[in-house]
């Protein structure tokens, strides 16, 4: 009695047991083909790419390392001013 009770609430929502499992399997099945796809377009796009020259990519990395040392100077200058001014702060209150 239970299988047939479970059986037909499965029907009730839409479909008999089961039916689900061929288009599961359909869906696992085309994924080879759809890898396939997606990396033939990614090729593709690939070589649609406008790559930098050599020199570009030299000025930006040389901006990029210019730019990092004075932030690291500049925070390093802060670092060391608000370390004093809360040490001078601490030593004024005892």
């Amino acid at each position: 009695m239970k299988a047939a009770k479970g059986a037909s609430e499965v029907e009730e929502r839409g479909g008999k047991f089961g039916e689900g499992a061929g288009e599961a399997l359909s869906k696992v099945g085309s994924w080879p083909q759809k890898s396939k796809a997606f990396l033939e377009d990614v090729r593709a796009e690939t070589k649609r790419v406008t790559w930098p020259s050599l020199r570009q990519i030299q000025a930006t990395t040389i901006v990029v390392i210019v730019t990092v040392f004075l932030f690291g100077a500049y925070f390093g200058i802060l670092d060391w001013i608000f370390t004093r001014a809360v040490g001078w702060i601490l030593q004024w209150g005892q």
